[in-house]
């Protein structure tokens, strides 16, 4: 297991979309026991492969005390009725928090390392970081969520930090 750097804009990994993990092998249970350790610590939520430079389909979290991680995984369910905006924030886009509305409750189903079926759930929190880390495996970022004033906002911001 080890540590490892989070990728932070611009880096071109952010922005490409993750490859489905076809066979579990050394290099994505390494990959599984490196994203729970680098998620492990604190102020972190959730962590998708590509922030740390690799483009397959998994990511970690940690949200009340439970660490845990998912491979391949899909949204299968979100609230419909129920939104909530809250500040969100993103460790590739360090230091920079925005009002992003995300569904109440979301459903992530994917895999385990063993190939069994893994389904994670829940409201506030863990749903945007269900939202939140997809989104990476899908080539997005939360900038990508904010309402066109808000955003122009962040982009200003961020193009301050570069």
């Amino acid at each position: 297991m080890a540590m490892r750097d989070i990728r932070v804009l611009p880096d071109p990994v952010l922005r490409t979309p993750c490859e489905p993990i076809t066979q579990v092998d050394d290099r994505v249970r390494q990959l599984v026991a490196d994203l729970v350790e680098t998620v492990d610590d604190e102020g972190r939520a959730g962590l998708a492969a590509n922030q740390i430079g690799v483009s397959l389909r998994a990511f970690s979290w940690n949200i009340d005390d439970e660490i845990g991680y998912v491979l391949n995984p899909r949204i299968v369910d979100l609230s419909e009725d129920e939104y909530q905006d809250g500040d969100e924030g993103c460790l590739s886009v360090p230091g920079l928090w925005f009002s992003t509305r995300r569904a109440w409750y979301a459903k992530v189903e994917g895999i385990d390392l063993d190939g069994n079926l893994v389904v994670v759930e829940g409201e506030e929190l863990m749903a945007r970081c269900l939202q939140h880390e997809v989104d990476h495996l899908d080539g997005y970022l939360y900038l990508d969520r904010l309402e066109k004033s808000v955003r122009k906002k962040a982009m200003r911001a961020l193009r301050e930090q570069l």
